[in-house]
């Protein structure tokens, strides 16, 4: 299912900014439209990116099926890079399962979103499929520490349009809640804290800044990935039922606001088992925060294009950054060397 929002004219940005330039859409040029709705042609040569939106089970092979058909309608479609959510390769019913399904990084499940990613031809290798950079969300790893800790990291991995990993993010924050009505969670039984943060990496998109789910708590974080370069901040996630509602897209579009980044967040949605169900509503949200993009109920992608002259722009007229009293508060985020 392919979902998708157009975002209303910016009136008040465009009086208090008469120079800044309001791009009205984030889908693909594919239909076209009125005169009062028309757009550059150059806005359809902005790069598109696709959020995929998914119900994972236990069942790593059918989770990788649906994965991949929706990789390749993003591919079709022509998005240049595809992001997957949080945990895109199971979930599990319980932390042993969890354990039990993990793979490390050189396993066969990244092998297979290699040749999905690339789109190169050989003669001596499996012939590989798509040609766009694709955001792994949040992969089960385990570690080189595996054999000592028995523990797995919540790793965001990033692959180039040649399969290539450019990129690996483990989840700093840690989900240890007990949320009423939701049930309680405790990552840590199974999961180690990443110890650091991964420089922004630059994309076809612009330059990607990796987190992911729990971290969209912390602005510290963003702000560090903000200063360090950042134009799309990326929160893969499997946010709760309860706390979706009220937290998932005012947290995401303060985020966005913020840092004047993009915000891409994949979800997951639905019920992925007797005990586990996620709220779903994957979305993009651009540098002023507004929601540009939006999936539908259940599986399926939404689409938004990246217009970083508009986030220069903003920031330009919008200086917050410069505008910043460490010297009052501290540097909150600190820049990453």
């Amino acid at each position: 299912m392919l979902g998708f929002i157009t975002r209303p004219p910016h009136r008040f940005l465009s009086l208090l900014c008469p120079g800044l330039r309001i791009p009205r859409l984030s889908v693909p040029c594919a239909q076209p439209r009125p005169r009062a709705m028309a757009i550059s042609s150059s806005s359809c040569k902005l790069p598109l990116v696709a959020v995929c939106q998914v119900t994972s089970t236990p069942d790593k092979q059918q989770n990788f099926k649906t994965c991949a058909e929706l990789v390749r309608e993003a591919a079709r479609l022509g998005a240049c890079l595809a992001f997957l959510p949080e945990a895109f390769d199971f979930i599990a019913r319980d932390p042993a399962e969890t354990l039990r399904l993990s793979e490390p990084l050189g396993g066969r499940l990244l092998e297979e979103y290699t040749r999905l990613a690339s789109k190169e031809l050989s003669v001596s290798l499996p012939p590989r499929e798509c040609g766009l950079w694709l955001s792994l969300g949040g992969f089960h790893e385990r570690g080189q520490d595996w054999e000592q800790t028995q523990k797995i990291y919540n790793c965001h991995v990033l692959l180039n349009s040649k399969g290539a990993v450019v990129a690996t993010y483990r989840k700093t924050h840690l989900c240890d809640v007990e949320i009423p009505g939701q049930g309680p969670m405790c990552e840590s039984n199974s999961t180690m804290p990443g110890p650091s943060l991964e420089s922004p990496v630059s994309t076809p998109a612009g330059k990607v800044g990796l987190a992911v789910c729990y971290d969209m708590r912390f602005p510290e974080l963003s702000l560090a990935l903000a200063q360090a370069g950042a134009e799309i901040l990326t929160y893969p996630s499997a946010f709760g039922s309860v706390t979706g509602p009220a937290h998932w897209e005012v947290l995401l579009r303060a985020r966005a606001i913020e840092t004047q980044c993009y915000v891409v967040a994949a979800a997951q949605c639905g019920r992925h088992h007797e005990k586990r169900a996620s709220y779903g509503h994957s979305m993009v949200v651009d540098p002023w925060g507004t929601v540009v993009a939006r999936c539908s109920e259940g599986p399926g992608l939404c689409l938004a294009r990246i217009d970083l002259s508009y986030l220069r722009q903003l920031r330009q007229h919008l200086p917050v950054f410069q505008h910043r009293r460490p010297d009052l508060y501290g540097n909150l985020g600190h820049p990453l060397s």
